[in-house]
């Protein structure tokens, strides 16, 4: 256990039950891990090491006795700034709400509690989550452990950078555009964005939510899974949570996928993907063919998403659930593109939103009669590597609009418009640069277990999680 911190949570688990390695020293080395690693990247923007330490020696002792609490019975976890954690500031990454406390847990926060797991602290995420970049006016940016200097991805990238630094396995991130694949993709380890209901959403107030979601990152797909299992299951907290438990997941993965058919979409039929991004991920595809699966370069047939996912979704859901304050007092400490953006909404009118969701019910009846001949979509997960951080979106979309500039670098969102479809990011390369690469694995509605078992068997032929970043500017590195 030398090398702890980019151990996987099944074999933290494994070694605390075998009592090789004990919760207190577990605690002790990831705090360590903490205050070395992170003033280089910034993925941590709250983190209590007495309260870790008093977490730790209550697991210890309960390891003494033979009393395990669960699968992730030492094993250490973080959340993100949108999600509630009992007497833990929640902030939200605004300035508004620097002093706000949580007063209770999230369901998924309860969960991995009550599984044993060791809470670390809270990870960086954009103003309300509202962007693909980790910045903001109350803890700044959060860098990209591959290449400081560029951006981790959002709004999920405090989490993201947390796992590829070796500080933390498993992190817990919300997804509702892209907000834990692009930066997973961004990071180089593995984000899935559930099926919706998969695991009880309490990102925002609003309990209708067809399209955010909870969803694990971390270094392999079995970890990914774990932390499914521990989290899934219906919960009194969500009305659209999926009934009965959570499936073991971890038994899905080891089947393989031979004779599966596998739609290849370089760009989704609409995205402009850059020609390294594009090359990269074509390579990766042909891991399906060994694999023994039938691949076939093959599109959906939508129309450009991106304004009814605008109209419908976002800009309604932002404006709604965070235009509570007087934000001109705080004029210079949150984004001008974020007060754009509420303002938008006031503008927006029911038509709009209508239309908007006339074209995504379109669209799902598009999707749902082509996808019948496939049993996954493959297509790459951003359009653009990572790029400096200081920038709000690539340079190529320099003088677009807001909503092209915030949703115009990534294939994500489309699946968080459809909801009950299952997408994760899965590390497929580097760029020339020695940037991430993620290749993103789609499945049927509620089909997490084939997304995840055909992840691990990607994984198996194309494993990532033994490269890691060299952060020779910390005194872990």
């Amino acid at each position: 256990m030398s090398d702890i911190f980019f151990t996987s949570a099944l074999d933290l688990s494994k070694a605390v039950r075998e009592k090789r390695v004990s919760p207190t020293e577990i605690a002790d080395t990831f705090l360590r891990r903490i205050e070395a690693v992170n003033p280089v990247i910034n993925a941590y923007v709250y983190c209590d090491a007495d309260a870790v330490r008093k977490r730790a020696r209550e697991l210890e002792k309960s390891a003494m006795k033979g009393a395990f609490h669960g699968p992730l019975h030492g094993v250490p976890y973080s959340i993100k700034d949108l999600t509630a954690v009992k007497g833990v500031p929640l902030t939200f990454g605004m300035v508004p709400f620097k002093d706000n406390i949580a007063r209770e847990d999230a369901a998924i926060v309860r969960r991995m509690n009550a599984a044993g797991g060791l809470f670390l602290g809270m990870t960086n995420t954009p103003e309300s989550g509202y962007k693909g970049v980790t910045d903001n006016h109350l803890f700044g940016p959060t860098q990209n452990p591959w290449k400081p200097g560029y951006i981790a991805g959002g709004s999920s990238g405090g989490a993201a950078a947390a796992v590829a630094a070796g500080l933390c396995p498993i992190a817990e991130g919300s997804d509702g555009g892209g907000s834990i694949r692009i930066p997973s993709s961004c990071c180089g380890v593995y984000g899935l964005k559930p099926s919706l209901g998969r695991i009880p959403q309490t990102v925002l107030p609003n309990r209708y939510l067809t399209f955010a979601n909870h969803g694990p990152i971390a270094r392999t797909v079995a970890d990914a899974a774990l932390m499914l299992s521990v989290a899934g299951g219906q919960d009194p907290s969500d009305p659209l949570s999926v009934p009965g438990p959570a499936p073991e997941y971890l038994d899905e993965i080891r089947k393989d996928i031979a004779g599966w058919r596998v739609a290849w979409s370089p760009d989704l039929g609409f995205g402009d993907v850059d020609r390294e991004i594009r090359e990269i991920c074509t390579e990766a595809v042909k891991v399906f063919e060994d694999l023994g699966c039938t691949v076939e370069e093959s599109h959906p047939g939508w129309d450009d998403p991106e304004e009814a996912m605008w109209q419908g979704l976002w800009v309604p859901t932002f404006a709604g659930e965070i235009d509570m304050l007087d934000w001109k007092a705080w004029d210079g400490q949150i984004d001008a593109q974020l007060l754009e953006l509420l303002e938008e909404g006031k503008r927006l009118s029911a038509r709009e939103v209508a239309r908007a969701d006339l074209f995504r019910s379109a669209m799902w009846d598009r999707f749902s009669a082509w996808f019948q001949r496939y049993d996954l979509l493959v297509c790459p997960t951003a359009c653009v590597e990572p790029f400096e951080n200081g920038r709000f979106a690539p340079k190529k979309l320099d003088g677009q609009s807001l909503r092209k500039r915030l949703l115009g670098w990534c294939l994500t969102y489309p699946f968080n418009m459809l909801g009950t479809t299952p997408a994760a990011s899965i590390p497929c390369g580097f760029t020339a640069k020695g940037l991430p690469v993620g290749l993103q694995i789609v499945g049927h509605p509620y089909a997490d277990d084939a997304v995840l078992r055909a992840s691990a068997n990607f994984e198996q032929v194309r494993p990532w999680a033994a490269r890691r970043p060299n952060l020779s500017g910390s005194a872990a590195g």
